[in-house]
């Protein structure tokens, strides 16, 4: 039977898995509770383009402190990945940058386009807000947007971001017209 680790365990493990980071060449991965790894594949390059038009507007509406594809440690899940985070520049300061960042930031936005398991995103929003996080933002396989808050579904963001993605990314995937 497999126990929960703590933060520093889980840590520790993500190092081992991840010895050099500064490459950007390892195989993704995020790390359950128990510091199990659960395999995160590379994006493609589609979903690629849409996580960095999402992180370009959201650092142009609300500041350039946002970030692609960094771990965070959560209380419930352990460490995730979520496709885009941004925070205060206070909250980038006093951690080390090796490893995961030692919390959730303050917003976390998911891309589901090209994700095999999209039924996940309940336990991953729900790992963000219980680890600090005042918004997630889902970018369904469409492109249509959810907004959660700590009390569930959101009209529109707390921050006040607004999304426009290109609908020629989510083609794919929109409903047949004939």
């Amino acid at each position: 039977m497999s126990t929960l680790l703590e933060r520093d365990g889980l840590v520790a493990t993500w190092r081992r898995i991840h010895p050099n980071p500064d490459f950007g060449l390892w195989e993704c991965c995020e790390l359950d509770s128990r510091g199990e790894a659960v395999p995160h594949p590379h994006p493609s390059a589609r979903r690629q383009i849409v996580l960095t038009d999402v992180y370009c507007q959201i650092a142009e509406q609300i500041g350039h402190v946002a970030a692609m594809s960094v771990a965070v440690t959560t209380p419930s899940f352990g460490i995730r990945v979520p496709d885009v985070v941004w925070m205060p520049p206070e909250k980038w300061e006093g951690f080390e940058r090796e490893g995961p960042i030692p919390f959730v930031p303050d917003l976390c936005v998911e891309v589901l386009l090209d994700r095999k398991l999209p039924h996940d995103i309940g336990p991953r929003v729900r790992a963000y807000l219980e680890g600090g996080a005042r918004e997630v933002i889902i970018v369904g396989q469409r492109g249509e947007l959810q907004f959660c808050g700590v009390n569930g579904p959101q009209q529109s963001s707390v921050f006040g971001i607004t999304l426009s993605l290109e609908r020629m990314y989510f083609e794919e995937f929109a409903p047949s017209s004939h």
